[in-house]
């Protein structure tokens, strides 16, 4: 199979999104919602165009998406920039092949390029692991909602990236419109 990873242009927004409503279309847990997100994060100031990616196949069909967007981890004494991983898609015809995989590499290696320490997922407790990622609990990091703590997850892309780094992660107003 050859796929292309290439940075996403505006010219693939309407692509991008209708790849992600198919991806988690039949996702028991998602809201069905990640697209809409998708928008709003492009329009708020935590966009980095560079960190959204996508992928496609040989017809130049868009199979696969990841992006980071900023955000920031605040507690009463300081704050810490860090990168929120919402949401990664792949088509339902090309999933389980590796395109995920291929994509997260690709988005932590570019992330680490471009000067980000850590990166925060909420996302399925069996496969974020095997990128590194380990309960953000471990860190003191906490989500400002409800949630399972096998789920909400942090990685370093630095050694000792979240040392004296602790509290609540504030996304950005993308996430709670």
């Amino acid at each position: 199979m050859n796929i292309k990873l290439r940075q996403e242009q505006p010219k693939d927004y309407p692509k991008t999104e209708a790849l992600i409503e198919q991806a988690f279309r039949n996702e028991e847990m998602s809201d069905q919602q990640e697209h809409f997100l998708v928008q709003r994060i492009r329009r708020s100031d935590a966009f980095i165009p560079e960190l959204s990616i996508v992928a496609v196949n040989q017809q130049d069909e868009m199979i696969g998406q990841i992006l980071f967007s900023e955000i920031i981890i605040e507690n009463k004494d300081q704050a810490t920039e860090s990168l929120a991983l919402a949401p990664v898609s792949v088509h339902p015809d090309y999933q389980k092949h590796g395109i995920g995989s291929m994509l997260m590499n690709r988005g932590l290696e570019k992330a680490k390029e471009a000067g980000y320490h850590s990166v925060i997922v909420l996302g399925h407790a069996d496969y974020y692991p095997r990128f590194g990622f380990k309960p953000a609990s471990l860190w003191g990091i906490e989500a400002p909602f409800d949630v399972p703590d096998e789920a909400f997850m942090a990685l370093e892309l630095e050694k000792d990236a979240f040392k004296n780094v602790s509290g609540v992660v504030q996304y950005s107003e993308a996430f709670s419109e």
